[in-house]
């Protein structure tokens, strides 16, 4: 099974940083991409940062400029580096991995995994 964890939420005030973390471990054949989803109470879940393995990354325009996601890929590791914070940031972070896994007879096969996720709270 694979399992992904974030890490590094909390309460800043507005204007403050914050950096998030993400780990996944499993039986990892490899990584295609990872990245960040937020959900604030009543919304809708939405795209903040991805990053592939091969570096392309993509941003929603709500944080272009201002978070920028990075990765670690030797230990399956993506960070969300979140500055300038505004209180509309105020979410639940959900990291998300789309992997390749091994299976029982020793092949692979594609998955989605997501975290349980992290609160962020920015306070104005």
């Amino acid at each position: 099974q694979v399992h992904v964890v974030e890490s590094g939420g909390g309460l800043v005030q507005a204007g403050g940083s914050l950096r998030l973390s993400c780990a996944a471990s499993g039986n990892i054949a490899s990584i295609d991409a990872m990245g960040w989803f937020r959900q604030a109470p009543g919304k809708q879940r939405e795209l903040v940062a991805t990053t592939t393995s091969g570096g392309s990354t993509n941003y929603a325009d709500s944080v272009k400029g201002r978070f920028t996601i990075s990765r670690d890929n030797a230990k399956n590791m993506v960070y969300l580096q979140m500055n300038s914070l505004k209180p509309e940031d105020t979410a639940v972070y959900y990291c998300n991995l789309d992997a390749e896994v091994w299976d029982y007879s020793g092949s692979y096969y594609l998955t989605t995994e997501w975290g349980r996720g992290t609160q962020v709270t920015v306070s104005s």
